[in-house]
């Protein structure tokens, strides 16, 4: 009969047999292709994902790793290690088809909203997508190339960001740390200035990412267009936040449709607005907001009525209906719609 003391270390043995066999597995699945990685690159990285490991069980448990799988080191001090050059695609972890789907549209449309740092740990995995689509004859290979995403307003080309700028801005935001940075204000001297920063959210707008933060020196919530940074440095300090502050409802409020009058916090309006009834049939199918009503007038035509935030989004979207448009209330809104 199998006494206690056995059983307890049996089942010793199988729980320290499942964590090596994780932790070796989160290891190969963070070795790149073609570059290097070090030992405390990736202990970092592991770090991240709550994996707390000593640089020495790393190395330890890659000299084991590469027994079996196609990996190399270089020799050096200390150590980078890479997938060979002629490891075969079923040494990399799997990916099906829909996988890499994902994955292209991924790399496609949000990899310049990606720290530099995380965008490194999962390029092999773009790497990866692109092989297994190339392998496979059906039709989700085809779904890349048909569908597309274009823009609702005129299409603009990005301006052009610096690029240590940029990765500072991100990791700032990852760590959660304060920014230190020189930013060239909008006006017509290109003033500028120094601000510590402490980041809370990005957003793209169009073709422009802004850096949704406060100011050491102001509590309110403020945007930062991510092309006027000249430099920026993370600093060591945590970042602050609001108390209470969501993206979300910072974004609901229309803040970043940029406010008609700097000095006020954007408002709500009850929107009138009378056009002809085939001109009204846009909201018919996409409302301007869940309270959206519409009424009909006489001689063929339609108001339609809604809460919406009151910026310069609004006005200039307004303006782009001309002479379709016969009546807007409130008057403040029309008068910034019709100005001469």
């Amino acid at each position: 009969m199998t006494t206690p003391s056995k059983n307890s270390k049996v089942e010793h043995l199988k729980k320290e047999t499942g964590n090596s066999l994780h932790r070796q597995w989160q290891i190969l699945s963070r070795l790149p292709n073609g570059k290097w990685i070090g030992t405390r690159e990736l202990q970092e990285q592991l770090q991240r994902e709550g994996i707390d490991i000593s640089l020495r069980t790393i190395q330890r448990d890659l000299n084991q790793i590469a027994e079996r799988f196609p990996i190399e080191n270089n020799g050096a001090t200390p150590q980078g290690w890479r997938w060979k050059s002629d490891a075969p695609i079923q040494s990399i972890p799997h990916m099906n088809s829909s996988q890499a789907v994902t994955f292209m549209m991924v790399e496609e449309h949000l990899k310049h909203l990606l720290p530099p740092s995380l965008l490194a740990e999962i390029n092999p995995w773009f790497d990866l997508a692109r092989k297994s689509l190339s392998s496979h004859q059906n039709n989700v290979r085809q779904w890349i190339n048909r569908v597309r995403i274009i823009p609702a307003t005129q299409p603009l080309i990005p301006p052009l960001v610096d690029r240590k700028s940029q990765t500072a801005v991100y990791e700032a935001l990852l760590q959660d740390r304060q920014l230190e940075c020189i930013y060239v204000k909008r006006n017509a001297q290109k003033e500028e200035k120094t601000y510590i920063l402490n980041p809370l959210a990005l957003v793209q707008r169009g073709a422009i990412i802004y850096l949704v933060c406060t100011r050491q020196d102001k509590s309110d919530v403020q945007t930062f267009a991510l092309h006027r940074f000249k430099s920026a440095t993370v600093l060591d300090s945590r970042a602050l936040h609001p108390v209470g502050f969501d993206i979300d409802q910072f974004i609901d409020i229309g803040t970043l449709g940029f406010r008609v009058n700097l000095e006020l916090p954007t408002e709500e309006v009850q929107l009138k607005l009378h056009m002809h009834q085939y001109d009204a049939m846009t909201f018919m199918e996409s409302k301007l907001s869940k309270d959206q009503q519409i009424t009909v007038l006489e001689n063929d035509m339609k108001c339609i009525s809604a809460t919406v935030p009151f910026n310069l989004q609004l006005v200039w979207w307004l303006r782009g209906f001309g002479q379709k448009i016969t009546h807007i209330e409130p008057q403040e809104v029309a008068d910034l719609v019709w100005e001469k």
